[in-house]
């Protein structure tokens, strides 16, 4: 018997997508970076200043972030300020809680 989450073209992909999701959002380093996002926008430099990680570092971290779309940046002169991106999130929520839901 082929399992429902096989046998469904776009449930796999919902399954592909939250696979890619746990697997950038669950590095340490990315974690902390999303713990310090979630109370407001903050600057790469407050973000190093927190982690106490090399900005070339912090920069490949936010980098992953931003390809899945959990982060957004803004430019204002030198500087480049890092958000969470929530309507993501949500989405990445929803995807989460569905899949968790099969387990109660």
């Amino acid at each position: 018997m082929k399992h429902l989450c096989c046998s469904n073209k776009e449930l796999t992909k919902e399954f592909a997508d939250l696979a890619k999701f746990l697997r950038v959002a669950g590095e340490d380093n990315r974690l902390k970076i999303l713990c310090i996002l979630k109370d407001g926008e903050h600057c790469v430099c407050e973000i190093v200043d927190n982690l106490d990680l090399p900005q070339n570092l912090i920069s490949t971290h936010l980098k992953a972030l931003k390809e899945l779309k959990l982060v957004e940046s803004r430019k204002e002169w030198k500087k480049v300020y890092y958000s969470v991106n929530k309507k993501t999130f949500k989405k990445y929520n929803s995807l989460l809680t569905n899949f968790l839901k099969n387990y109660e």
